[in-house]
C-alpha cells in the first residue's frame, strides 16, 4: 500500500476539551438528526455543480427506500456509484455535504451518482434495517441501470463513515448470496469495527488534544455507535453489521480515504493490510491535515479538492473486467 497525500495543513486548534463527558461525541450525534456542527463552519463555500437531480423510490424489506439519482451518463461505459453518507448511523442525510457536494461534484465530471436515503438507527431502528435498506438501493440501481443508460458491471459501491461500514457489509452480503458485486468500493474513513488499533506512525498528540469534542472520534464513541447500531453488544454482531471483522477474500478492488487526525485512522489502515494481504487491489489516500468527516467539513473548500480529485480518478478508472 502506497498511500497518495496532498500537502496540507493541521486543522486550527479547537478549544481545549477538558472537563467534557467522554460521550460527548456521541451524544452530540444523538442530539440531532443533522449531526455535529463542523470545522470552520463560517467559511466561504462554494456552491455544488447545477447538475440534473431526481428522486425515485426502491422497495425494501422495510418499506420503500429513497434514491436520489444525480447526472446523467457521460458514454456508454461510464461508470456510476452508489453512495451513502455517514453520521454514526444516527444522523445525516443525502442533503449532508459528504453526500449532495461529493454528487454533484462526481456527476459534473461525468460520473452518475445514486445516493441512498437510508433509515437511521434511532428511534429503536437497529441492524439489519439500515443494512437492508442500503442493499435495496444497490439492486434497484443494479436493475434499472440499464434504463438510466448506465452498464451494470460498471456500478461502484460506497459510503463516508457509516456509509463505509454499509458498503462493505452489503458487499460480504452479495458475496455470500453469490450475488454480482460491485465493480469497485470507494470508502471515506469507514466505520469498520469497534476497536481502534494505533495509526501507524501514531496520532500528533497536541494536535488531537486541542480538538474540539464533537471532531473526535473516540473509542468510546466507537463502542456506542456499534453497540447502538448492532442493537446490543459488539461481540454478538454479525459480520455483516461491524464488516471489519469479517473475511475480506472476495472483496472487490478499494479506493480507501483515511484522515490525518482521525482517531479511527488505524481502523482503515488495518482494513488495506487485511484487503492486501487477501489480494485485493487497493489505493490508499491520506487527507493531510484532515480530521475524521474531512468531506463534510471541507465540502466546497480547496481543502478537500484532493480528496474529491483522489475519487474521482478512481472512479474514472473503472472499467470492464
Amino acid at each position: 500500500m502506497t498511500p497518495t497525500k496532498p500537502a496540507a495543513s493541521a486543522p486550527a486548534a479547537g478549544p481545549q476539551t477538558d472537563g467534557q463527558a467522554p460521550d460527548a461525541g456521541f451524544a452530540e450525534y444523538l442530539a440531532s438528526p443533522e449531526g455535529p456542527q463542523f470545522l470552520n463552519p463560517d467559511a466561504a463555500r462554494s456552491p455544488g455543480p447545477e447538475v440534473p437531480v431526481r428522486t425515485v423510490s426502491a422497495e425494501g424489506r422495510h418499506g420503500p427506500v429513497g434514491v436520489r439519482i444525480y447526472g446523467e451518463p457521460a458514454r456508454p461505459d461510464s461508470p456510476a456509484l452508489v453512495w451513502l453518507h455517514g453520521g454514526g448511523f444516527v444522523s445525516g442525510s443525502v442533503d449532508s455535504p459528504e453526500s449532495d457536494y461529493l454528487a454533484r461534484f462526481l456527476a459534473d465530471r461525468g460520473t452518475p451518482v445514486l445516493s441512498v436515503d437510508y433509515r437511521l438507527a434511532r428511534n429503536g431502528v437497529s441492524f439489519p434495517i439500515p443494512h437492508d435498506d442500503a442493499l435495496a438501493g444497490w439492486f434497484w440501481a443494479r436493475n434499472n441501470a440499464e434504463t438510466l443508460g448506465l452498464d451494470p458491471a460498471l456500478l461502484c459501491l460506497g459510503g463516508a463513515g457509516a456509509g463505509g461500514n454499509l458498503a462493505v457489509g452489503a458487499t460480504l452480503y452479495l458475496i455470500d448470496a453469490g450475488k454480482p458485486l460491485p465493480a469497485k468500493l470507494l470508502l471515506a474513513y469507514p466505520f469498520l469495527d469497534a476497536e481502534l488499533p494505533p495509526p501507524a506512525g501514531g496520532l500528533d498528540d497536541e494536535v488531537m488534544a486541542r480538538l474540539p469534542r464533537h471532531l473526535r472520534f473516540t473509542l468510546e464513541d466507537c463502542i456506542r455507535t456499534a453497540e447502538n447500531y448492532a442493537g446490543g453488544p459488539v461481540s454478538m454482531a454479525p459480520s455483516y453489521a461491524m464488516p471489519g471483522y469479517a473475511d475480506p477474500a472476495g472483496l472487490p478492488p478499494t479506493a480507501l480515504l483515511a484522515c490525518e487526525y482521525d482517531d479511527a485512522r488505524g481502523s482503515t489502515e488495518q482494513f488495506a493490510t487485511a484487503l492486501e494481504r487477501v489480494g485485493v487491489p487497493v489505493s490508499y489516500f491520506l487527507a493531510e491535515g484532515a480530521v475524521h468527516g474531512h468531506l463534510n467539513h471541507t465540502a466546497g473548500l480547496p481543502e478537500g479538492q484532493a480528496a474529491l480529485d483522489f475519487l474521482a480518478r478512481e472512479l474514472a478508472g473503472v472499467r470492464r473486467a
